[in-house]
């Protein structure tokens, strides 16, 4: 039989000088399918178990050698062969990157943030509800009466099916039914002894009207405030608060006039000053100037007794106040927009214009306190 240990040490002097294409020949040659060494391998069956014991650890010992020799080389061969490449080639890192596409952060979105950033500082959580709802917590619980104009079918998306207690179902037309029900958890979960309640609303809400002011959905925001011995000055003040703080300017003035809501008395229309600066008006300055002027921007009153008894809260013990604005109509008089459609065309070109980059977002870093 062939000397086992001179095999061995052939080929591994072999493996030590060949190149990546002898390397591959000399794996055939001993560890092949008809190589040397795995015909050795073959012939352990024909030996005595005696015969088997002394010489299979030999002969695989031998191949096990040859194999991580072959495994070394190679992989030597391989680096040396990458790091010359390496060294012949140079990346010119002068040349500019392709730009890539990237979305752009939607200005109803960027206004929402800017939203609950200001009324987080206020003190205010922001709460939320579905947009299919029924009609006694968008109208009735609201004290708006089954004859109220805004009932109609010109103004109202309804279901063709009621719901398990008979009510009309229908798109939420305000993002009031939020404050419905936030008040109705808090009277269920203090059986109706109430606390204190402080809450913006944001959200989609749907209405049967199209132009360039109006679309079928649209975004709104409102507010609600629910405390002992609240009035008309608290809502003045958040409302004069919220919108400094939004516009960025401490030269805003508002004024509240009379108005009428079914679930609000009082009731104010709150109207926002405005100066014409290069031929567009900006809000601030003063209102009262030749280039001034109002603007009415929101809605407000104090809760009606009525609304907060039908939340299951004691009217008597319990007052607030609620307001509620338009995101979209926020968003166009901020950053300059002009046509409320555009919002919901999915034009690339309008978000590219007026959309805001991922790291270019304008912030409120100041707070309501700056």
């Amino acid at each position: 039989m062939s000397d086992i240990e001179t095999i061995r040490d052939n080929y591994l002097a072999q493996i030590a000088d060949a190149d990546l294409a002898a390397l591959e020949d000399i794996r055939v040659a001993a560890l092949g399918k008809q190589g040397e060494i795995s015909l050795l391998l073959k012939t352990l069956g024909k030996m005595t178990p005696e015969e088997r014991q002394s010489e299979g650890p030999r002969i695989n010992g031998a191949r096990a050698a040859v194999a991580d020799a072959i495994t070394l080389r190679k992989e030597a061969l391989e680096d040396a062969a990458l790091a010359q490449k390496l060294a012949g080639e140079a990346i010119d890192l002068t040349l500019s990157a392709h730009d890539a596409p990237r979305g752009t952060i939607h200005p109803v979105s960027q206004v929402m943030d800017e939203l609950a950033e200001i009324f987080a500082d206020l003190g205010f959580a922001v709460a939320t509800g579905p947009e299919i709802e029924d009609d006694w917590r968008n109208f009735t619980a609201l004290n708006i009466p089954e004859t109220h104009p805004a009932r109609a079918m010109h103004d109202t998306f309804y279901f063709p099916d009621q719901d398990e207690q008979g009510r009309e179902m229908l798109l939420r037309t305000h993002t009031s039914p939020v404050q419905i029900r936030t008040m109705m958890d808090v009277a269920k979960r203090s059986q109706g002894a109430g606390e204190p309640i402080r809450i913006i609303a944001p959200g989609r809400t749907y209405r049967s009207d199209s132009d360039a002011t109006h679309t079928p959905m649209f975004h709104q925001v409102e507010g609600l405030v629910i405390d002992r011995d609240i009035h008309m000055g608290h809502l003045k003040w958040t409302l004069e608060t919220f919108v400094r703080a939004f516009f960025e300017r401490d030269d805003i003035e508002l004024r509240m006039r009379p108005s009428y809501f079914p679930f609000t008395e009082p009731s104010a229309e709150v109207d926002v000053g405005f100066s014409v600066e290069k031929g567009k008006r900006i809000i601030g300055g003063d209102p009262y100037g030749a280039n001034g002027g109002w603007m009415e921007i929101l809605g407000s009153g104090m809760v009606h007794p009525k609304v907060i008894a039908n939340c299951g809260l004691d009217p008597n013990e319990w007052q607030g106040f609620a307001f509620g604005c338009g995101i979209d109509r926020l968003a166009m008089l901020k950053y300059g927009m002009e046509d409320l459609r555009a919002f919901f065309d999915g034009d690339l070109r309008w978000s590219g214009h007026y959309g805001f980059g991922a790291l270019d977002v304008p912030t409120l870093s100041g707070g309501v306190g700056a």
